[in-house]
Formats: C-alpha cells, structure tokens, sequence
C-alpha cells in the first residue's frame, strides 16, 4: 500500500470538486480499486480528547493505592501524588482535543506514564520477591496483588503504544507520518471501515490481547520499538501470571 503524491494536472481545485487526482488517490490494490479514496487515518482531522487517558489513568493510581505497603515504592503516597499532580496540569493546559499548541505538555504526559511504569515495575519486582523468597502471604494477598499489577501494566503500554505510534495523537491528527507503527484490521483493508482512525480504546485493546495472549492477535506491530514493546510486555505478563498462579495454587486450603 502507496500513498501517491504529485498533482499530475497541477490543479489546485479542492478534491471535492474534482475527479481523484494522482496526488489525493490511495492505491489498495487488490482490495480498494486503483481510484480508492485516502483511508480516515490517513486524512488530518481534530484529535481525540485525552480525558480517555485521563481515566484510565485514575483507574492505575487507585490500584497502586488499593496494593498492600510490602508491595509499593516508599513512601507509598508520593507516586500516585506526583501522578495525580501531572494528571492536572494535563487537564488544565488542554481540557479539550489533544493539539502540540504547548510543546510542554507531551514531556509532561511522558514524564507521567513514565512515573506509572516505575512505581509498577517496582511492584512487580517486589511481588516476584516474595513469591521466589517463599515469603508468608496469603493466597487471598497473592491473587489480588498480582491482578491490580498486571491491570496496570496494561494500562501503562497502552498508554506507550498510545503516544508513540506515528508521533502521538497531534500528529496523527495532522498526518505527519504516514507510516504505522501498529497496522489494525481496519488500515489494512479500507472496506471495514473507510472513516476509521485509531484511537486510545484500540490501543487498551491492543495492550489487553497481549497481555493475555502474549503475542499480537489482529493488530500487528511494524516498527521496531512497537515489536520490543510488545515483546516485553508479554514476557513481563506471562513471568507475573504464571508465578502469580503457581504461588497462589500451592497455598490455597484444600
């Protein structure tokens, strides 16, 4: 799949008024006609809003708070703090669609997610520590820490996959690479859905289906850092279930 460029006739007509020219014409082959339209995603249009974010990200600092103190970064109140303070600031400098208006604000949305990826790799680490050490939890401990953890590990790539394909949600919205980085179903055949553009709930159901399949299923990754994203992903959910459940089944009461 090629996006043509080039005006052949050098008209400067608006496209709406005039046949498909070289310049406003995707090529899909087998699967669109030579004369197909541009795709959605590959067409400017407004940004999503980041309240999605936003959510999802409240839903992360409640599951850090709901963990048990032997398994948080110390002191247990200054991650999810700091998480929350970001979250505002956030909110406040663009309460609408995501724009690059204020440049700041993308280091601050990464400084974030980062914040959230520490506390939780911590997490894991000291929830992997008291299983290999054979440390007295119960199995009621066990199973709940593992699942808060491994739903925010979740959220945590999807917010990576989220802010990283194709330059994040501004530049997607301005179409400044026309290159994927994950492929979906509906990029790849146009005939699904001609209007589609990704938004934050494909790339949760993207980090989801990894996490439980430990491999992609129906969106594929094509750069190399989305490929290393979700291979470390997977072996971080499959290392955490699979002792998770282990520890938890050997002290369950029979």
């Amino acid at each position: 799949m090629t996006l043509v460029t080039g005006d052949e006739d050098g008209s400067n007509a608006p496209h709406e008024d005039r046949p498909p020219s070289r310049a406003k014409r995707w090529e899909y082959g087998k699967f669109g006609g030579e004369h197909a339209p541009v795709p959605g995603w590959l067409r400017p249009h407004l940004a999503e809003p980041r309240w999605s974010m936003i959510a999802v990200l409240l839903v992360a600092v409640i599951l850090q708070l709901l963990l048990p103190d032997s398994f948080v970064l110390r002191p247990r109140s200054a991650a999810p703090a700091i998480e929350l303070v970001l979250c505002v600031i956030l909110l406040i400098g663009n309460p609408g669609p995501v724009h690059d208006r204020h440049p700041a604000l993308r280091p601050i949305s990464l400084a974030l997610i980062s914040v959230l990826a520490a506390t939780n790799a911590v997490s894991t680490v000291l929830l992997l520590d008291a299983i290999l050490t054979g440390s007295v939890v119960t199995a009621d401990k066990i199973l709940a820490s593992g699942a808060s953890i491994w739903l925010t590990n979740i959220i945590v790539y999807a917010l990576w996959y989220w802010e990283f394909d194709r330059g994040g949600a501004a530049a997607r919205a301005g179409v400044r690479s026309q290159t994927p980085d994950f492929l979906f179903p509906q990029m790849a055949d146009a005939r699904l859905d001609p209007d589609f553009r990704p938004t934050f709930l494909d790339y949760l159901y993207v980090s989801f289906t990894n996490a439980t399949a430990f491999s992609p299923t129906d969106t594929m990754p094509l750069s190399r850092w989305a490929k290393v994203l979700m291979m470390s992903q997977a072996v971080v959910s499959l290392v955490t279930v699979g002792l998770v459940a282990a520890r938890a089944v050997n002290i369950l009461p029979s």
